[in-house]
């Protein structure tokens, strides 16, 4: 089936990178600062679990962010991501390098993202999703957009799609079950 014909279950099952935006995604997108003006963050820890799955099945992920963070970098060792981009001003280079080093084609990515600056590789990649707190214009333009809002949920629930349209997700639970 051609790229453009597939559901979003179908477009989901031929992943083997997720890329995702932090700000709005892996966060509700609120920014807390310090008197001092460090940046804080807070993550869902069903949202950590669900990457480490991906992992679990085999899936890389990777993330693009315009912020520069230390607490993103130490998230992203936490989950073991595979890729980290920060302080990225035009997401599709980082994209492209991304390609490259992953070996994949872009028929083999997902990404989430909540805002403008996601859309030009929301729209190159084979599968596109957005939490439930995207802007329009991005939930638009995803395959597949969360019920819950970044830092809710919401990349729980794109792995979750992920590893069902994979086969995986069963298997995992079962797992999970003792069974």
């Amino acid at each position: 089936m051609a790229p453009s014909t597939l559901t979003a279950t179908g477009r989901a099952s031929q992943v083997k990178l997720m890329i995702f935006d932090v700000d709005g995604v892996f966060t509700d997108g609120g920014l807390l600062f310090t008197a001092d003006g460090d940046t804080m963050k807070s993550f869902n820890s069903l949202d950590g679990h669900g990457v480490k799955m991906l992992h679990s099945v085999g899936i890389k992920t990777a993330i693009i962010t315009g912020r520069e963070s230390g607490i993103v970098a130490a998230r992203a060792r936490e989950l073991g991501l595979t890729y980290l981009y920060q302080g990225v001003h035009d997401k599709t280079l980082a994209y492209a390098d991304l390609l490259k080093q992953a070996k994949v084609t872009s028929e083999q990515c997902g990404y989430m993202g909540d805002d403008w600056p996601d859309l030009a590789v929301m729209l190159k990649v084979g599968f596109a999703a957005a939490p439930a707190n995207a802007h329009p214009e991005v939930s638009a333009r995803a395959h597949w957009v969360s019920e819950a809002r970044g830092g809710h949920g919401a990349v729980r629930g794109v792995c979750d799609v992920l590893l069902r349209a994979q086969q995986h997700y069963d298997t995992l639970l079962q797992r999970a079950c003792g069974d």
